[in-house]
């Protein structure tokens, strides 16, 4: 069985990102970054309530045909080409726990955490002092150890 990394599909808006719109949509300020910004959804969602918004994804074909087309939209690996800091920075997260990563958009590796530990590393930088980072993940991983992380 080949492997599939990168769907040309974008990950359409489901109840975790509902989730998480229900949060960001109470937030302002000045700048927000998503990652893994798929369709659009939350990207657009932020450009309502901040001055300046970035969206980042890992698969350029989904970028260039968003369903919620945004500006500022950005091809690369969690935020890794990004020297830039913000006040609020969303993820949902690949929280899958899935023996090996056939679906980038999805899938979290082994216990759901080899992913989100590389999408933790890549935004760390880029979380202003007092911003706020927010991801979502769920009890079919490991959560806890990516919450101890």
């Amino acid at each position: 069985m080949q492997k599939k990394f990168l769907r040309d599909e974008e990950y359409s808006p489901s109840e975790d990102t509902f989730f998480i719109s229900d949060y960001i949509e109470k937030e302002k300020g000045l700048s927000a970054l998503d990652v893994g910004s798929g369709s659009g959804y939350l990207t657009k969602l932020l450009s309502e309530n901040f001055t300046f918004v970035v969206g980042t994804d890992i698969n350029f074909s989904v970028l260039k045909n968003q369903t919620y087309p945004t500006q500022n939209l950005v091809c690369c690996n969690g935020s890794d080409a990004l020297n830039l800091e913000f006040d609020l920075v969303v993820c949902n997260l690949p929280y899958l726990a899935t023996d090996e990563v056939l679906d980038a958009a999805t899938d979290g590796g082994i216990d759901g955490f080899e992913i989100p530990k590389k999408i933790f590393d890549s935004v760390q930088k880029n979380i202003k002092i007092g911003g706020k980072f927010l991801f979502v993940t769920t009890s079919l991983s490991n959560y806890q150890k990516l919450m101890d992380y």
